[in-house]
């Protein structure tokens, strides 16, 4: 896998914090890179913290020499505002499949509270 760095997760300031078989966690800062115009926290920016930790979890489970996950199919409910600070995203799985995963994930505020709920679906491909 190519620097992380160099992706839309350096540009979001999205770190990995966690990943293991039963939950994948990452967290993204909320400023002005990730705001949308009014100042609060970019529902996109959300989704794109949701598909990230979806697509690094199904990475965990599949042979890194000959698939890739992409992401397939993403939904997400917006809940909660948020201005600044810092966002968690925990990934569970739902199905892990042999094409296929779909994770559940939830994005919360420091103190807990729910700020978006996602569902994605992963395909795993082979590398050609």
């Amino acid at each position: 896998m190519k620097d992380l760095k160099d992706t839309m997760l350096g540009a979001l300031g999205i770190e990995i914090v966690e990943l293991s078989d039963e939950k994948a966690v990452a967290t993204m800062p909320v400023h002005s890179a990730t705001h949308q115009p009014f100042g609060l926290l970019h529902g996109g920016a959300s989704v794109a913290l949701a598909e990230t930790i979806a697509s690094i979890g199904t990475y965990h489970f599949i042979d890194e020499n000959t698939e890739m996950a992409v992401g397939m199919e993403i939904n997400a409910n917006h809940l909660r505002g948020k201005k600044d600070g810092l966002v968690t995203a925990t990934a569970t799985p739902l199905h892990k499949g042999r094409t296929s995963m779909v994770w559940d994930i939830k994005i919360t505020d420091e103190a807990g509270k729910l700020v978006c709920v996602s569902r994605c679906t992963m395909a795993i491909m082979k590398k050609k």
